[in-house]
């Protein structure tokens, strides 16, 4: 069979945010002329697994040399966590259904492994930030901050305090916590950062890191209902491993259970042995499937009246509410508003403001059951990954041959710069803060679009009302060690 080269889950994808600077255009070394990116298995994990890096266009990550970074505006998804409880019954039904079937006797074939292999989730842990494992969430999250120290340190003034914003659900708290720590220090974490936890209520209307619509697309959530959608490679592999099995019983959902936990493992452990019982073929199925699910239930609307861009009409609102405050954070500058905002979310949250800035929208819809080839630019995979982020970079650059000086807007998602498709004029294809605040002056309104209720905030307000207090900063849950 072909297989993912998952040995050592191909890591060279992951690690670029450590290396900040070079001197060498390309690499120094022997150019290789193998890209393997397509071989990456964490490019297929449905984003239940780890992080890695977006596929770059080949910009470089640091400010171009007339230009340096003033402001750092991110947001970025938890980190690496264990399968919600929902997620868990269905695995838990399936891992039930091979071992009443196979009674043990794993002498040979593809689940031979079975043997030693034993379940990952401590039964109090769903949901939960994992914090074992060499991929775990907590130390992604610890490791991010670090980099992004080294990356901006300039920007951080010592003597000031911090503020940090989390969405209230206790493993983006977790995230943020350890982000933070990675940025300061672990000493310094606990008198120099302000963590700022904003409810998730509907009732905080627009002042919110995870807004609601309250109206919603009927026909995106008649799709967003039937996950898991079908895919006869599902069944492929149901057969294969019935046939190696006597009694042996598993059906198309089976395996994609099987599969969502096979993602999953490698948030708390260095292998699975399981990622090689599927086919790439399988795999790429799987990694439709949330792609489409994505698209369809917090994903890209190109424009509401556009047929051909059927996505969820209400999502690009949800995003532009972000987009719009960001957009006043760069207006008024680091010396008005301050130079870093460190927000924390859910996948869902960020998938919206991404939908509202255009950089992922694909040219023609997905469908549940046909994979595109080429694949779509809809790829959550490059979009909000296990601890993914969008950093947005606020630059004052000097006049050069290429552009006047000025402010320039310069998006990177997942540490890979992404031009704006109508707006790339500066340098380093970044956009001109005039022009930016164009782009973002046509999107729609949340407030009007999504009909927030009038008693409820009509703005988002966290940014310019942070408290100094060091309250939360080490806020714990009350399961799995606090985690969750």
């Amino acid at each position: 069979m072909a297989r993912l080269c998952a040995a050592i889950v191909c890591l060279w994808s992951i690690p670029a945010i450590t290396a900040l600077s070079s001197s060498y255009t390309f690499s120094d070394s022997l150019i290789s002329q193998q890209v393997l990116d397509g071989e990456n298995f964490l490019k297929y994990d449905g984003v239940r697994g780890p992080y890695a890096d977006r596929i770059s266009y080949g910009i470089s990550r640091d400010p171009p040399a007339q230009c340096s970074v003033d402001q750092v505006i991110m947001v970025k998804r938890h980190g690496e966590r264990y399968p919600t409880s929902g997620e868990g019954t269905s695995i838990e039904q399936a891992l039930k259904k091979v071992n009443d079937s196979i009674a043990g006797n794993y002498s040979g074939g593809d689940l031979a492994f079975l043997n030693k292999w034993t379940y990952f989730v401590p039964s109090d842990c769903y949901e939960a930030e994992t914090s074992t494992g060499p991929y775990a969430g907590l130390r992604d999250a610890y490791n991010h901050g670090k980099a992004y120290r080294q990356r901006y340190g300039n920007l951080y003034n010592e003597s000031t305090i911090l503020p940090l914003f989390a969405s209230d659900f206790q493993r983006i708290v977790s995230t943020a916590q350890n982000f933070g720590q990675g940025f300061l220090g672990n000493e310094s974490y606990a008198t120099k950062a302000a963590l700022n936890i904003i409810s998730e209520s509907d009732s905080q209307g627009a002042d919110s890191l995870t807004p609601t619509c309250h109206v919603q697309d009927d026909d995106a959530q008649s799709i967003c209902d039937d996950m898991p959608y079908y895919l006869p490679q599902f069944n492929v592999a149901a057969e294969r491993l019935n046939a190696q099995y006597q009694g042996l019983n598993l059906n198309w959902t089976d395996v994609y259970s099987l599969i969502l936990m096979t993602a999953y493992e490698l948030n708390t452990r260095s292998s699975s042995p399981w990622i090689d019982v599927f086919t790439t073929d399988e795999w790429i199925s799987f990694a439709h499937l949330w792609n489409v699910n994505f698209y369809y239930c917090a994903g890209t609307n190109d424009n509401n009246n556009d047929t051909n861009s059927p996505g969820n009409k209400y999502t690009r609102a949800l995003g532009a509410l972000y987009v719009n405050a960001t957009l006043t954070l760069l207006q008024q500058g680091p010396s008005s508003s301050g130079p870093l905002f460190f927000n924390f979310c859910h996948d869902s949250n960020i998938t919206p403001i991404i939908t509202a800035l255009g950089i992922a929208t694909p040219s023609t819809p997905l469908n549940k059951t046909r994979i595109p080839f080429p694949p779509s630019t809809w790829s959550v995979q490059d979009i909000v990954p296990m601890g993914g982020r969008l950093t947005i970079e606020r630059m004052n650059c000097t006049d050069s041959a290429l552009a006047p000086g000025g402010i320039f807007v310069r998006l990177i998602l997942n540490e890979a710069v992404v031009p704006l498709e109508d707006c790339q004029s500066g340098p380093g294809y970044s956009c001109p803060l005039d022009e930016y605040a164009d782009f973002v002056g046509g999107l729609p309104s949340y407030v009007s679009e999504c009909e927030v209720p009038k008693d409820d905030k009509q703005d988002l307000q966290f940014w310019w009302g942070w408290n100094t207090s060091t309250a939360e900063n080490f806020r714990m849950g009350g399961r799995c060690g606090g985690l969750a």
